[in-house]
């Protein structure tokens, strides 16, 4: 299975790789929904699935950055203002690429066939429904949009968040952040986090950013590892 992974020093802060396995989540995961929009052998049901926790995980990922980190950022490195708002500035542009492709809505048909796609192409335009066809092909070129903002960004985002996060981020102050992030996580197809964690980072550091979830999830964390390799393996069309 391919991983996502690059060698990182084993001193490396939390900070820095949380950060970095939510990246390399992000761009694994991406990359999997654009191939398996146009995978015959992909139900469109576990497609929308993996839509459906891109969209919410990105928008949140992104959100909490802009209110919550950059000004913590700032509050102590002042200079980093301009390169950060320059990052804000990618984020409005994968908010518009996110919301073309969260407008491709799933209906599903109660008779237990393949659920019916409808297509929007625009904003303001009727919804319509298409062929099968026509609708992988909607979600892939949707999908395939966002993919490509998310690597872009990140490989412009980290030479810049890493070292501040560095440098100007203390242990305690991180884990404030995370916390907070991991309170207001949407809960949309959240065993996908799991299972992407697992492909791209070490159990060691899969441990270190799982033991942050509340206690009463974490039980839940063995159910979630199952059913997420599962569903990754119905998406790559080996497990259906």
């Amino acid at each position: 299975m391919l991983r996502y992974m690059t060698l990182h020093p084993p001193t490396e802060s939390t900070a820095v790789i949380e950060t970095r396995l939510a990246h390399e989540v992000h761009r694994a995961a991406t990359t999997l929904l654009a191939e398996a929009a146009l995978n015959a052998s992909v139900p469109l049901s576990a497609t929308a699935q993996l839509r459906d926790f891109l969209v919410a995980n990105l928008r949140h990922h992104h959100q909490t950055e802009d209110d919550d980190l950059w000004p913590r950022i700032v509050a102590t490195a002042p200079t980093a203002a301009h390169a950060l708002e320059s990052l804000t500035d990618e984020h409005d542009q994968l908010d518009a690429a996110l919301n073309r492709l969260a407008g491709i809505v799933v209906h599903v048909d109660e008779s237990g066939g393949d659920p019916l796609e409808t297509a929007r192409p625009g904003a303001g335009d009727r919804a319509a429904i298409g062929s099968e066809a026509v609708v992988r092909a909607t979600l892939h070129d949707a999908a395939a949009t966002v993919r490509d903002i998310v690597h872009d960004h990140l490989t412009h985002e980290e030479p810049v968040l890493f070292p501040a996060l560095r440098e100007h981020v203390s242990p305690a102050e991180w884990e404030d952040f995370a916390q907070r992030v991991i309170a207001t996580t949407p809960p949309v197809a959240g065993h996908l986090m799991v299972g992407f964690l697992d492909e791209v980072g070490t159990p060691a550091e899969v441990e270190m950013v799982l033991a942050g979830l509340p206690e009463p999830v974490r039980p839940l964390v063995p159910a979630m590892r199952l059913q997420a390799a599962a569903d990754l393996g119905i998406l790559r069309g080996i497990g259906a």
